[in-house]
């Protein structure tokens, strides 16, 4: 089944500011190194990706990265939404 959503992670430039794990536990969590993870993502080169059919609360999460690290792909027009 397609899904309709991409979340994009730049791990190399998180800061380890905790807003994402904090707002979005379920995708969401903190390393031993101080960096979150996108639980349940590939590497696909230097990134992070996971495929999800709804944003839940992974919008809010990349809204509030003080760094930009996280980015919401919309599959179904290939638009970045954030």
């Amino acid at each position: 089944m397609t899904k309709n959503y991409k979340i994009v992670h730049d791990r190399e430039i998180c800061i380890g500011c905790n807003a994402c794990a904090t707002i979005c536990d379920k995708y969401w969590k903190m390393n031993d190194d101080g960096k979150a993870d996108l639980i349940g993502a590939k590497k696909v080169g230097e990134f992070f990706e996971l495929e999800i059919d709804d944003l839940e609360c992974n919008r809010e999460a990349a809204e509030l990265c003080p760094v930009n690290c996280i980015h919401i792909i919309d599959l179904k027009n290939g638009k970045k939404l954030i």
